[in-house]
């Protein structure tokens, strides 16, 4: 007989418990190497996650980096205005909507997006070294499709406008 406590409220049986858990673990180990990298960067870590969106995606309004971030519009422009007071990206009116604000980087963004990227460059291959190519590409299928399931009961589905990826 299945403990209550192994059940959630739907009656899901343990193991999709012990995976939101996984799940969680996870995102906390994410975190934390992020904040190390960003703490060698000297950086906030969600300053460094903005300029890795711009260097991937390019140029982008202030609410697609709040979409792929999965933040609020406002945490969004604090990141970003930091960014910017710090020399790190600039902010431009765009020609056809000029309600719309466009964030790049400068070249000192530029370079800080290539200090971190050779940051988690590091980080991924002492992380993965013993891992080979096929069992990164399940961990990745794996995850992506975790993400899906998990996105289409939330109002962030995944969708090239809240996904790092870019369109």
């Amino acid at each position: 007989m299945t403990s209550h406590s192994n059940r959630t409220t739907s009656g899901t049986e343990a193991p999709a418990v012990a995976l939101i858990t996984a799940l969680q673990s996870l995102s906390r180990a994410q975190r934390e190497a992020a904040a190390r990298i960003a703490h060698e960067l000297d950086w906030p870590r969600a300053g460094v996650a903005v300029v890795h969106l711009l260097a991937k995606c390019g140029p982008a309004s202030l609410s697609d980096i709040a979409a792929r971030q999965r933040v609020d519009l406002s945490v969004a422009s604090r990141q970003v205005s930091t960014l910017a007071d710090a020399g790190y990206v600039v902010r431009t009116v765009d020609d056809e909507d000029r309600r719309v604000r466009t964030v790049e980087l400068t070249e000192s963004g530029w370079a800080l997006a290539a200090e971190a990227s050779e940051q988690y460059s590091k980080l991924i291959d002492q992380a993965f070294a013993a891992w080979s190519p096929e069992d990164l590409a399940e961990a990745t299928r794996t995850l992506d499709r975790l993400v899906d399931t998990i996105s289409a009961n939330t109002t962030h589905r995944r969708s090239p406008q809240n996904q790092q990826e870019c369109a």
